[in-house]
């Protein structure tokens, strides 16, 4: 039904264009460079016969595929986003694709002996006979979330092209600046307007998910004195030995390399010091709320224990809260996810309902008003160099979304 050569090419468009976001910036969008993507869709969506197709003034895409019933039926709306990680370059992406995979290794940049392994991501060998993309070893790929992107445009295209294929109105909005946590900000749930959305934004194919973690920051400020070493006795304080202290007081095994499923840690990402101060920063994740708020508490008492220890503030906790579990939001409108395991269902897709180890524009969106599942987008190794993409899984991908654009027609007919 997809066309195989539409979609790559498409992609590939897409992923040449920088997109990086920008954690330090607090502009919207972060880098001036997501615009250049933006700018482009809005063409697209415009050749393509969209209507309210509008750009606004923080980077924000909105558009609308009317409805082509005689009768009303919810709207709903798909939703990717456009940046990148800053966690990887995203600069100079070049492309690699591997035609009829057979689940060897593939030699991302024969230089650099960069290989991805299919024994160390042996979940590439269920795409043998596949067509991957990769990337090249240098930067990452950007199938998060440009292959979302990708989707959605060729689905609400396919739709364009097949006015036999009878559907409700349909919204869609790409935003920038979700992977530095600010996706969902600015974004206006009332001129959205629409009942429900899915955001595209998932991993491997099957993926759906309604459940995902609280989130936190944690900023650990640790102050010290620093005394010439020969005379430092009982009068210097060494902020990173405290720091080491701090480190060593949270559970060994609450760590991202050592929990899965709903197991929540404590991820330890930057560290800056010297004797005068040393500031570790962390991310608090949990599924459980309770639990969320005693791994919050945790570091406070660990702050205050060792602050009773030196007699004297030398340790400070700054929290701040980034998401929260969807679940809350989209438990009383089931449907919306029944809806979407249907489709998958009826395309001989698996559907893999899970927990997501992370959070989408689609968390914030739902405790904004616009319940939003999230939809697998069909890339793997997302934000590094390893990452990768089966082309049939963003072709099942855009297949669900016009399924469930039919389903809703067909549901409330």
């Amino acid at each position: 039904m997809i066309n195989k050569q539409l979609i790559t090419n498409r992609f590939l468009k897409y992923v040449v264009i920088d997109t990086t976001s920008d954690p330090e910036n607090p502009a919207f969008p972060s880098t001036e460079k997501q615009w250049n993507l933006a700018k482009l869709l809005k063409n697209e969506l415009l050749e393509i016969g969209l209507e309210d197709v509008y750009l606004d003034e923080n980077c924000y895409l909105m558009a609308t595929l009317p409805s082509n019933l005689s009768f009303q039926v919810p709207t709903i709306g798909f939703i990717s986003h456009i940046d990148t990680s800053p966690d990887f370059s995203g600069t100079n992406v070049h492309p690699k694709i591997i035609e009829n995979y057979q689940g060897n290794d593939i030699i991302l940049n024969e230089t650099e002996k960069i290989k991805l392994s299919s024994d160390y991501f042996e979940e590439i060998k269920q795409y043998i006979g596949k067509t991957i993309i990769t990337t090249d070893g240098t930067t990452l790929l950007g199938a998060d979330d440009k292959a979302g992107v990708t989707e959605i445009v060729t689905a609400i295209e396919y739709l364009v092209n097949h006015p036999e294929i009878k559907h409700g109105k349909i919204r869609i909005c790409f935003t920038p600046d979700e992977e530095v946590g600010k996706g969902a900000h600015l974004f206006n749930v009332e001129k959205f307007d629409a009942e429900w959305a899915y955001t595209m934004d998932g991993s491997q194919i099957g993926e759906l998910e309604y459940e995902n973690f609280n989130a936190a920051s944690a900023k650990i400020i640790i102050k010290g004195k620093s005394v010439h070493p020969g005379y430092a006795k009982g009068k210097m304080i060494n902020s990173i030995l405290i720091a080491n202290d701090f480190i060593s007081s949270l559970p060994t095994n609450e760590v991202p390399e050592k929990t899965t499923g709903y197991e929540g840690f404590f991820h330890l990402h930057d560290i800056k010091g010297d004797i005068e101060e040393t500031v570790l920063e962390y991310i608090i994740r949990d599924h459980d709320f309770d639990k969320f708020e005693e791994r919050k508490y945790l570091l406070q008492k660990i702050a205050f224990d060792i602050n009773q220890k030196y007699e004297n503030d030398c340790v400070f906790v700054t929290l701040k809260n980034q998401y929260f579990n969807m679940k809350k939001m989209i438990s009383p409108v089931m449907h919306i996810v029944d809806i979407a395991e249907e489709v998958m269902k009826d395309l001989g897709i698996e559907p893999l309902i899970k927990p997501i180890r992370g959070g989408t524009d689609g968390s914030q969106l739902s405790f904004k008003g616009l319940p939003c599942p999230n939809i697998f987008a069909g890339g793997h190794n997302f934000h590094g160099r390893f990452e990768y993409i089966p082309v049939e899984s963003m072709m099942k991908a855009t297949e669900v979304i016009i399924g469930i654009a039919k389903k809703v027609a067909e549901k409330y007919a």
